[in-house]
């Protein structure tokens, strides 16, 4: 075969058969002279940051966290998604490889702050019976009797706590004012939130429920918690005024559905279940 011909095959190949195995149909990277005016950018109308976060940090805040030795409080919590090195509750220095850009602490709503209370002997708690043999169960190490003497009047729905509503605003301000603190406008985003625990017959209906507000608008509420209703649209009717009221918003996320048994997903709601089994 001569070099002419050889030359004239080459550039057959190359003008008709690479670019077919070379490059699918729709490749953006595709410009002919026909399409002189196509741009791969022309349609481009969807979101190109990706914000990176957690909508469900517990810290000592969470009576079930903070019974067992979860030392760490709502500041050390941002930080740790700030990115900054933080001493864990075991003692062991840890810190993220990648900062988080935004971060909703939802600690439990029933009986917030509990473990710290405990540990700054709050003189209201110590005040009542209950306070005050809790916190001797809990200095005293037997951190599973308090666990259990706490978790007892959970299930039974009844607010070992109940009176004491401005003792818990005191605390639920405390952790309003740590995400004020740590929010910072285009770089990070401390929200407000906390977890309603509903868990009829031991199905999970937790709810991660999620402040679009400040603190200023927040503290106006105590967090909705399983004492006040285990039925989510008591849940919603309660999110529902707190809109009315303030001209705020929230939303509320399904959290663990899948130990729900179904119910999370169910299409008849809780009262109707309830008043069906009766």
């Amino acid at each position: 075969m001569t070099t002419n011909k050889l030359s004239c095959l080459f550039v057959a190949f190359s003008v008709a058969g690479f670019p077919v195995f070379a490059q699918d149909v729709g490749d953006p990277s595709i410009i002919t002279a026909a399409k002189a005016e196509y741009s791969p950018y022309l349609d481009y109308n969807y979101p190109d940051q990706v914000f990176f976060g957690d909508t469900h940090v517990h810290t000592s805040f969470s009576t079930d966290a903070g019974l067992f030795g979860n030392r760490l409080g709502p500041d050390q919590a941002y930080k740790f998604a700030k990115g900054e090195t933080v001493l864990s509750s075991s003692g062991v220095r840890t810190r993220l490889l990648r900062p988080l850009d935004w971060l909703v602490i939802s600690d439990h709503a029933e009986n917030l702050s509990l473990a710290p209370m405990i540990e700054e002997s709050a003189p209201a708690l110590l005040k009542t019976q209950w306070g005050k043999q809790i916190h001797d169960l809990t200095k005293a190490g037997k951190l599973s009797d308090a666990f259990m003497m706490w978790g007892t009047e959970v299930v039974s729905g009844i607010d070992p706590l109940a009176g004491m509503d401005a003792l818990t605003q005191t605390m639920w301000e405390r952790l309003t004012s740590s995400a004020e603190d740590h929010n910072i406008p285009g770089q990070f985003s401390a929200i407000i939130g906390f977890e309603w625990t509903s868990a009829p017959d031991g199905n999970n209906l937790h709810r991660n429920v999620i402040f679009r507000d400040g603190k200023d608008l927040a503290d106006r509420v105590l967090p909705f918690s399983v004492y006040d209703s285990a039925d989510p649209e008591d849940l919603w009717k309660w999110m529902q005024a707190y809109e009315d009221e303030t001209g705020g918003h929230m939303f509320a996320i399904p959290h663990n559905g899948n130990l729900s048994n179904g119910q999370m997903f169910d299409d008849v709601t809780l009262t109707t279940k309830q008043a069906l089994t009766a």
